[in-house]
């Protein structure tokens, strides 16, 4: 009876490698799909000639395979062992490679056109946890006080810890209008929080802007899209119409962007380099390896641009910076970026599914590799916590105590000036100018965001550099 069992298990074993091989050759099978041909494979990835199937791991893969089909408490059918098998082996090789099941490879195509349904928030994957890399403006995350760096505990009170992130990020989509609870642990506090939302169908507008003061512009670009050089343009074009002579600087703010499509990063690096290099990918076959070039075009005509980044800042978002940066063509302020340089190609599979794989790094001009360590900025700007109301802002009591202390100081110290004093001489030119005041309101918010004020202090720096350098040169 002993015997029979063991022939039993063994002849399992082998019907679970021979299903192994009958798929190892289904996925050889795609891969000719794609136009490759077996030598052109073998050329671009210069494998060598020795390298073949290890048949032992095989085996051992068929005999774990055997093992879960006799012995396993619940019964599991063949195709959720397979796909759980690819998802292990994609999750083993980096956090971005994955198998999109044809309804999430449906929702890929659908973000990339700027709109899909959940909470609108960037993850990742970091010790078993979920990171958050951003929350997207205007989003239920945004407007809940999520914040890049949070770490995800548990959802609707069920841990996260060993889920996939395809799992977590599942567990987190949703019928919009319903309701879900994130435990996060926030190392600014040092505390866990538990923070509700309510799940929406996420629009995202990739650009907005507006003029700081007279001359000088502010353009937001929250993720990149395949429409959003188009909307930067028309943004671009409107606030130069708007500014007396056309705009004498430009903050680009990509603060908290998680990033979005190659060619949109691209696209816009371009907008404002006029030659050379923008970006190159390399991998291991020749089709990843490849080299974009600006063309001859600068829709501010070479005025001074800061690009403002933080920890949030991801992937196409560091792609522009680090082309900006390199060419000299623009000041990077803030904080350190995220650091994901590598680039991910989607095939789509035979089942409506697609293979979502990390095929190359990228390189910004100078050729540096971002990956894993971002993009450092020329000048670095932490930002203040001005309200400790505010979630986003990580306020505390001792941030509110600095407040305090801070606007005694101020009322300690505050100036006397002439026209403080009773009677004072009037000015004697012109009334003041109601524009004048249009400009302080609408640099107020400059007040309220540190990093952007000091982005606006410095291109008003490099903008009189210029005037007085053409000045003297002409």
């Amino acid at each position: 009876m002993k015997d029979i069992k063991v022939q039993t298990i063994k002849q399992k074993h082998r019907i679970g490698f021979l299903s192994l091989l009958i798929f190892v050759a289904g996925a050889t099978s795609v891969l000719s799909i794609q136009g490759q041909t077996q030598a052109q494979t073998q050329e671009q990835t210069q494998a060598p000639a020795s390298s073949s199937l290890p048949l032992e791991d095989l085996q051992l893969f068929s005999e774990v395979f055997g093992r879960i089909k006799s012995e396993y408490v619940d019964e599991v059918d063949d195709t959720t062992l397979l796909r759980d098998a690819i998802q292990g082996m994609l999750a083993g090789l980096d956090p971005h490679s994955t198998f999109l099941e044809p309804e999430d490879f449906e929702q890929i195509k659908i973000t990339t056109e700027g709109k899909f349904g959940g909470l609108g928030i960037k993850v990742t994957t970091e010790d078993g946890l979920i990171k958050v890399v951003t929350p997207i403006d205007g989003t239920p995350a945004f407007d809940a006080g999520v914040k890049p760096g949070d770490l995800i505990l548990m959802i609707d009170d069920v841990s996260v810890h060993g889920l996939s992130l395809k799992d977590a990020v599942d567990k987190m989509r949703g019928d919009p209008g319903s309701k879900i609870k994130l435990t996060i642990f926030r190392e600014s506090v040092n505390d866990r929080l538990d923070i509700k939302l309510v799940r929406a169908i996420i629009k995202i507008n990739s650009v907005r802007g507006e003029i700081l003061e007279d001359g000088f512009g502010y353009v937001r670009l929250s993720s990149f899209q395949s429409g959003t050089v188009q909307s930067l343009r028309s943004k671009i074009k409107q606030l130069n119409e708007l500014s007396e002579g056309g705009l004498k600087g430009l903050v680009l703010d990509l603060r908290n962007n998680p990033g979005g499509v190659l060619m949109g990063a691209v696209q816009v690096s371009d907008m404002f380099i006029v030659q050379g290099e923008i970006v190159s990918t390399r991998g291991r076959t020749t089709t990843s390896g490849q080299s974009f070039l600006a063309r001859p075009d600068d829709v501010i005509d070479d005025a001074p641009m800061v690009v403002l980044v933080n920890g949030g800042s991801a992937s196409a978002s560091e792609i522009v910076a680090g082309a900006l940066q390199d060419h000299q063509r623009a000041i990077i302020m803030g904080t350190k970026t995220f650091g994901k340089g590598s680039v991910q190609t989607v095939v789509p599979m035979n089942n409506g599914g697609a293979l979502k794989l990390t095929t190359a790094r990228y390189y910004t001009p100078s050729n540096r590799s971002i990956q894993a360590k971002g993009i450092v900025p020329d000048i670095t700007v932490e930002q203040a916590d001005f309200s400790a109301d505010d979630t986003r802002d990580g306020g505390c009591k001792a941030t509110q105590d600095a407040k305090a202390d801070d606007d005694t100081i101020h009322d300690t110290e505050k100036q006397i000036s002439e026209s403080d004093l009773a009677g004072h001489l009037e000015n004697g030119e012109f009334e003041d100018n109601p524009a004048d005041e249009e400009k302080i309101q609408l640099s107020e918010r400059t007040k309220k965001d540190h990093q952007l004020g000091e982005a606006l202090n410095m291109l008003k720096g490099m903008s009189l550099v210029k005037r007085r350098t053409q000045a003297i040169g002409g």
